[in-house]
């Protein structure tokens, strides 16, 4: 079955890692259309790449879907994040019809406006101590590697869960998650009075929509591990959509539209 929204916003990507679900993504071109797509971040994983060179045949692909989309009349804007800063030097380029913006402001189809950033801007963590992200972003990669393998040994045993180690981790750390509530903080405190509903953003890999105070946080979450993604339908509504190769809303109370599971 295929989808066609206004906007479609897509973030952390990672293409160019091992870690990055290429294959799910791929299938959420596939059957979502838009009139305009929004790559919000840590599209190519510069820093994995720089490490070990890793592009395999599938990554390749999602990005010749995307330039298929953006030659057939679908408007591409790439936000670039902290993965992939060094395009941040290209702001307002247009590569094989993709946009280049550092950040953008949408308005959808009921008149509101919304801020698009990665959000890195925000993370005093990932602006201030670099080489402090960078191990994080290590230890989140092994704590993805080792959820494959428990996947794997699960699909051994026919045990069908969703189960993130990495997820897991990261809701009983409690210094995580006062990151997580310092980062969400840290951008509405930024934004609120600049005559915007809301921010779209990505980065923390923790897809929410969330009311702060009247002002609306909006993050796609990723595409290493819970596969997801933020829709506009035609009447400016907005979803949080999880993609398991069949779609499934988990979240979108804060614009008062239909939940389906």
């Amino acid at each position: 079955m295929n989808y066609t929204y206004r906007t479609i916003w897509i973030s952390d990507l990672h293409l160019g890692s091992t870690q990055s679900q290429a294959d799910v993504l791929l299938d959420f071109l596939k059957h979502n259309e838009s009139e305009k797509l929004y790559l919000v971040g840590d599209i190519i994983d510069f820093w994995s790449l720089s490490k070990k060179m890793y592009w395999p045949r599938d990554h390749n692909t999602v990005i010749q879907k995307v330039l298929r989309k953006a030659r057939h009349d679908t408007q591409v804007i790439y936000i670039p994040g902290n993965h992939d800063e060094n395009v941040r030097d290209y702001d307002n380029y247009i590569f094989g019809d993709i946009m280049v913006k550092n950040s953008d402001v949408h308005t959808t189809a009921d008149g509101k406006q919304f801020l698009i950033v990665h959000g890195d801007e925000y993370d005093t963590i990932a602006q201030c101590h670099k080489w402090i992200a960078k191990l994080g972003s290590e230890g989140y990669d092994f704590l993805l590697w080792v959820n494959r393998i428990l996947r794997v040994i699960r699909r051994w045993f026919g045990i069908q869960s969703n189960f993130s180690l990495a997820a897991f981790v990261k809701f009983k750390v409690k210094n995580v998650v006062q990151f997580i509530s310092d980062y969400e903080e840290s951008i509405v405190n930024t934004l609120r009075d600049q005559a915007l509903e809301g921010v779209i953003c990505g980065h923390i890999h923790h897809a929410e929509i969330k009311d702060i105070d009247g002002f609306l946080y909006i993050n796609t979450g990723d595409f290493v591990e819970s596969c997801t993604a933020i829709v506009e339908h035609f009447n400016g509504a907005l979803e949080l959509v999880k993609w398991q190769k069949t779609p499934v809303i988990i979240e979108n109370e804060a614009l008062e539209t239909n939940v389906h599971k």
